[in-house]
């Protein structure tokens, strides 16, 4: 097993490869350590796998996939993750905004300290306010809705554990939440570092304001899949019969109401029960509950038959 894995997802990045790859054997050779470095070319439509076939035949440490197409960084992280080997696992950018020198206190901090995952944090940052406010914001919610105190969850800088990396499954947009996915998975003491932020020196950013609108949908469905994802009646059930609780308690009160006026003071004026919208929203919680409760019921015998619902993640046995 190697000392390192250093996972980079890549794409369209032709012209910092060769001076990310000097970089990190720079170090690599001065802390006197093994290493590997995955480049999972994620459809670059530039040079980019042709600069890594000719670091191939310059660094037999040098290994890579060459996605058929652009898939997104999730899936090349979990294809990474998938093929790497080594007692400590990093991921970082191609860019060259993330350090090479900050992986040996990361590391240290993981085998000393004892961290199952070691987050970078970009206090000091070279982005435009258009891009730093904005993120300040998704940090911020991010933090609020997970529990966990990091300043930074998209810094693609982070070491972890091997364990950690073979315990989680990356996929769609879910490589900005991978602390969130580790927590889950059991992998509760996750620290964060100051690096330090290079300014971008070739090509230009790939991620839009879009992420800013699929990250939180994303955090909503990891945080719904951990609490609930294995009993979903405990959410379905409990909303369903709530709100189906308020309209027949609603509908009671209107039929009472009804009853009383005409059998004790038929004199008044009453309007009937169908021209008054309390009566409308009644029906509306009653149905919605109903509606709520079965997704519920349907999805708990979804559950109940699906062939991992016993799947669970083993530390250790002692026989």
């Amino acid at each position: 097993m190697k000392d390192y894995s250093i996972v980079i997802p890549l794409l369209n990045e032709a012209e910092s490869l060769p001076e990310l790859h000097q970089w990190i054997v720079e170090v690599m050779t001065r802390e006197k350590t093994s290493y590997e470095i995955w480049f999972i070319n994620d459809g670059s439509s530039d040079d980019s796998w042709e600069v890594i076939e000719e670091l191939r035949q310059k660094d037999e440490n040098v290994k890579a996939v060459n996605f058929q197409r652009n898939y997104g960084k999730s899936a090349g992280l979990y294809v990474g993750f998938e093929k790497a080997n080594g007692e400590i696992v990093v991921t970082m950018d191609a860019d060259l905004q993330d350090s090479p020198e900050e992986l040996p206190e990361m590391r240290r901090m993981i085998l000393e300290d004892g961290y199952d995952l070691v987050s970078g944090w970009k206090k000091k940052r070279y982005d435009p306010l258009t891009k730093t406010i904005p993120t300040k914001l998704y940090n911020w919610t991010t933090r609020k809705m997970s529990g966990i105190y990091l300043n930074d969850f998209n810094c693609g800088l982070k070491a972890y554990k091997y364990d950690v990396i073979k315990s989680i499954e990356v996929y769609g947009e879910m490589h900005r939440y991978i602390p969130v996915l580790a927590k889950w998975a059991g992998y509760k003491k996750i620290g964060e570092k100051v690096v330090q932020h290079q300014a971008r020196k070739y090509g230009s950013s790939k991620f839009g304001l879009s992420r800013f609108i699929n990250g939180p949908l994303d955090l909503l469905s990891i945080i719904f899949v951990i609490k609930f994802g294995k009993r979903p009646m405990h959410l379905f059930g409990l909303l369903g019969g709530l709100l189906f609780f308020l309209g027949f308690s609603i509908g009671t009160y209107l039929t009472m109401e009804w009853v009383i006026h005409f059998g004790f003071n038929y004199d008044t004026v009453y309007y009937p029960i169908t021209e008054r919208p309390i009566f409308y929203f009644s029906l509306a919680f009653m149905i919605i509950g109903t509606q709520l409760f079965l997704a519920g019921f349907i999805a708990e015998l979804i559950t109940r038959n699906s062939s991992i619902r016993n799947n669970y993640k083993i530390a250790k046995v002692i026989h």
